[in-house]
């Protein structure tokens, strides 16, 4: 039983870099965060922020070249996940930490039955023969509520609705009873019923199966219904993390209050339009030197512009990397 306040994955000072003909991306800097078990963590951001090559950068699945994580470490399990070997690698990725990726519609091999996609990760992980995998991979479905399951092992993905093919992506994901499950924006390209119906299915597995999960998002809406801490990334960097209701009581940096404020107000009969961040992402063709957000910021003055603030404590649970303070608090360390 794992111990409910153990770090199950801790990563610190993480770059992943793509060198392309015009020159160096700089998409994930210096990019630190911890994982307990049985915990939720929620990674929001606009897109482009950093959030899927930062989770893609923890299992290798970045092809090199252009992608190269420059520095770091991801401890995982008693190993640095950076060191070892790609045979050692492809034994944790699905076996001990799983992946749902963004778009069931193009994750799914089309040519290849359903079944045999669920069944692949079982013999090849926990060493199941044919008849044992199949079983277990019926168990899968009926699991993620999907009806009739031993019969829809033989259906293509193409026979399966938007809703049930993510369903599929989850159970290929559990397969192996992953210690850890990264979830890509499960819920993006689905409306909003089934949406609901994938949430309250990823919050009874967790409850049934005790796994950490990290789950990628940019709607601020799910992360208040099912997470337990909150990591704001902007320009591949975190810049804001806390628990989850400290982060909506208490927001800091400029950047999430930005984005809390871009929430509908269910109570708002006026019509009036919906927030918008103005301005565009950074072009991250260096690395940070100054406050990636201060273009953008209402808030910036001369520091912004000259220095890249690190994260410092708000209270135990809760950092910020920013030079501003909300009014009513002191001004940040100089």
């Amino acid at each position: 039983m794992l111990d409910a306040h153990a770090d199950v994955l801790n990563v610190a000072n993480l770059k992943t870099v793509f060198n392309t003909r015009d020159g160096v991306v700089h998409a994930v800097n210096d990019v630190s965060f911890s994982l307990k078990a049985g915990e939720l963590l929620g990674i929001v951001g606009e897109s482009g922020s950093g959030k899927s090559v930062t989770m893609m950068s923890l299992l290798k699945l970045l092809p090199s070249p252009p992608a190269e994580i420059s520095n770091g470490v991801i401890e995982f399990d008693g190993h640095d996940l950076r060191t070892i070997s790609d045979e050692e690698m492809r034994k944790v990725r699905g076996g001990k930490i799983g992946f749902i990726f963004q778009d069931p519609m193009t994750s799914l091999n089309p040519v290849f039955t359903v079944g045999f996609q669920i069944m692949e990760p079982l013999r090849l992980h926990m060493g199941l023969r044919k008849r044992a995998a199949r079983k277990r991979a019926a168990e899968l479905l009926e699991l993620v509520g999907i009806p009739d399951a031993m019969a829809r092992l033989r259906d293509y993905p193409h026979q399966f609705s938007g809703g049930m093919r993510q369903r599929v992506m989850i159970a290929i994901a559990l397969a192996c009873d992953p210690k850890v499950l990264i979830a890509d924006e499960p819920t993006t390209a689905l409306d909003v019923t089934i949406q609901a119906q994938i949430l309250e299915l990823i919050k009874e597995l967790r409850h049934k199966l005790g796994m950490a999960i990290i789950w990628i998002t940019h709607d601020l809406g799910v992360i208040a219904e099912i997470a337990d801490r909150v990591a704001v990334m902007y320009a591949g960097q975190i810049v804001e993390h806390a628990e989850v209701r400290e982060l909506f009581a208490n927001p800091h940096h400029p950047y999430t209050r930005a984005l809390l404020e871009t929430l509908p107000d269910v109570s708002d009969k006026s019509g009036q339009r919906l927030n918008s961040i103005d301005g565009q992402p950074p072009n991250l063709d260096k690395a940070p030197v100054h406050c990636e957000f201060a273009p953008r910021c209402k808030h910036a003055f001369d520091r912004c512009l000259k220095e890249n603030p690190a994260r410092r404590p708000v209270n135990a649970d809760h950092d910020v990397a920013c030079w501003w303070n909300p009014p009513g608090e002191g001004a940040a360390d100089a």
